[in-house]
């Protein structure tokens, strides 16, 4: 287990970025294999606005380098946060905070993006995709990005997480952020049976239906267990969901211009 978490704790960015990419490309050509729906539209040129997205991701990511860098050294020396406070084997407080950062970092902010107009207004870029695949994954407005990352250094302290945890629950969004969005068809069972615990293709997809209810729910990244366990899971027939957002312009949604603007623009409806 130490050499397991030795390698994370090591890894280079060289190998982080290059991990988005397998895990971008690898979902890619399964949307090309088994698609859940066809779409008509440019595949490429849609993939360009949202790696745009992404870009702006890893350069917020950079400075928030140098902060969680000198976050990691303080609780290591000081021996703060709830980890500190237990003696169990390693990969059981792995888990633990895997399971607490999903929570924090990605569900509890995840539900905020919504219920909270100033940060929803962020986050309508994500939902503003009208050809939701893979690369959707990537579509986060600076805004929306940072409130993530805040979130998650949150979760950080309290946890007192070692560096290697926290680098490898961020190994896992990745993954499943690529394979929850991505346009493919899992066998139904298959899916069905996945989503009881994980996040899945088709569980994801009701999450960005055109309209509520179905707006929101399913607000996990990793587990599905936190949507079952307060009430915001749904799971149906996933050929009826509409991509999209019903109080934005569908026809702008490849235009980076009006995207960026999304949150300062006065004339569209706070919704959601």
């Amino acid at each position: 287990m130490e050499s397991f978490l030795l390698f994370f704790e090591n890894m280079t960015s060289i190998q982080k970025l290059s991990w988005i990419f397998i895990c971008l490309g690898v979902s890619w050509l399964l949307e090309l294999g088994t698609p859940l729906v066809k779409m008509a539209y440019g595949k490429w040129k849609h993939a360009g606005v949202n790696l745009v997205f992404l870009l702006c991701s890893l350069l917020i990511n950079v400075l928030f380098g140098v902060v969680i860098a000198g976050v990691f050294v303080f609780l290591k020396e000081q021996q703060y946060g709830l980890l500190h406070m237990i003696s169990l084997p390693a990969w059981v407080e792995l888990l633990i905070a895997v399971l607490f950062l999903d929570l924090i970092a990605q569900y509890a902010v995840h539900y905020l993006l919504h219920k909270v107009s100033f940060m929803w207004r962020f986050h309508m870029v994500h939902h503003s995709d009208t050809h939701v695949d893979a690369t959707t994954g990537t579509r986060h407005h600076p805004g929306d990005y940072f409130m993530r990352e805040v979130f998650g250094l949150i979760a950080i302290v309290i946890l007192g997480a070692p560096l290697a945890f926290y680098v490898f629950y961020k190994i896992c969004t990745i993954l499943f952020t690529y394979f929850s969005h991505a346009n493919i068809s899992l066998p139904k069972r298959l899916d069905k049976a996945l989503s009881l615990v994980f996040i899945t293709p088709d569980m994801h997809k009701f999450h960005h239906h055109f309209e509520l209810p179905w707006t929101d729910t399913n607000y996990g990244n990793i587990f599905s267990l936190w949507d079952r366990m307060f009430g915001t899971f749904v799971y149906t027939d996933p050929k009826k969901v509409i991509y999209g957002l019903d109080i934005l312009d569908d026809s702008k949604d490849e235009s980076l211009v009006y995207q960026f603007k999304v949150p300062f623009n006065k004339e569209i409806k706070k919704g959601s």
